[in-house]
C-alpha cells in the first residue's frame, strides 16, 4: 500500500507540482486545439494534459485503465460537465486486456508485455518493477469517436500499446501525438505505418516533457526516421506530434 500510495504522490510532484510546466503545456497545445474542440487524452494517467486542455477551453475524454489514477482524476475532474473520464484503455479492438502495474512507478504500467521485455533491458528501467496486475475494458478509438465526437487531438501515452490503439483508429484526426522510447524504436516504427495509412501527416519530436517542439519546420516520414536516429543514439525518450497536412 506505502508503494502505491508513493507512486501516486510521485506522479502528483512530476506532473502538477513542477513550477512552468503547465505555461508550456498550454502553449505547446495551442498549435493544435483550440475552444470547444474535443481531445483525447489516451492514458490520462493523473490528469496534466486534461487540466492544460482545459484552460484552453477544449472538451476532453480522458482515458484511463488504473485504478489509482482514475481516483486522481475523479477528485479532479470528476464535476467537470466538459470532462469525460473512460475507466478503461483503448486498443486495436473491444474486449478487456491485462495490464501490468508498477505500483512504485505507474507511468510506465503497461498493457504491452513485448515493451517490458524491450525496455527491462534499458539501465533507466533496472529498478522497475511491474508487481501486479488486473483486467482492464478495452474499446477502439473508432468506438470512442462514434459515442464523444471526433477529436481534433489524440494524445496517446501508454507505454509500448501505442501501435494497439493506433489499429483501432480509422478517421483520420487533425493531429496526435505518441511517446518515443529509443529503446522501444520498433514499436514507433508500427505506429508511424499506421499513421501513413490514415492519410499525409507531417511529424515533428518534442524531447521528454520540454513540451517543445525540435523544429520551425515539420518532416515528412522520412525526415522523421532520420532524425530520430540521431535521438536513437543518444537514448532519450520524447513525443511524437503528427498533424494532419
Amino acid at each position: 500500500m506505502f508503494g502505491r500510495a508513493w507512486g501516486i504522490a510521485r506522479s502528483l510532484a512530476i506532473y502538477h507540482g513542477i513550477p512552468g510546466r503547465q505555461g508550456r503545456m498550454r502553449r505547446m497545445y495551442r498549435q493544435f486545439l483550440g475552444p470547444g474542440d474535443i481531445a483525447f487524452d489516451i492514458g490520462a494517467h493523473v490528469g496534466s494534459r486534461v487540466r492544460a486542455w482545459r484552460h484552453l477551453g477544449v472538451r476532453v475524454v480522458a482515458v484511463e485503465p488504473q485504478p489509482d489514477c482514475l481516483r486522481v482524476l475523479r477528485l479532479f475532474f470528476g464535476r467537470d460537465r466538459d470532462v469525460t473520464i473512460v475507466a478503461g484503455a483503448a486498443g486495436a479492438q473491444s474486449g478487456t486486456v491485462r495490464l501490468s502495474i508498477s505500483s512504485a512507478a505507474p507511468t510506465v504500467s503497461s498493457m504491452s508485455q513485448d515493451w517490458i521485455d524491450s525496455v527491462s533491458r534499458d539501465e533507466s528501467f533496472a529498478k522497475v518493477r511491474w508487481d501486479r496486475s488486473i483486467e482492464v475494458q478495452v474499446a477502439t478509438l473508432e468506438e470512442l469517436i462514434a459515442t464523444h465526437g471526433t477529436p481534433a487531438f489524440v494524445k496517446i501515452d501508454v507505454e509500448g500499446f501505442e501501435a494497439d490503439v493506433l489499429a483501432g483508429l480509422a478517421t483520420p484526426v487533425r493531429g496526435l501525438s505518441f511517446e518515443y522510447l529509443p529503446s522501444a524504436h520498433d514499436a514507433m516504427l508500427a505506429c508511424l505505418d499506421l499513421i501513413e495509412k490514415l492519410g499525409t501527416y507531417r511529424y515533428n519530436y518534442s524531447p521528454v516533457e520540454t513540451m517543445r517542439l525540435v523544429s520551425d519546420q515539420w518532416f515528412d516520414a522520412a525526415e522523421l526516421l532520420t532524425y530520430l536516429e540521431k535521438v536513437r543514439q543518444i537514448g532519450k525518450s520524447g513525443d511524437i506530434y503528427a498533424r494532419l497536412a
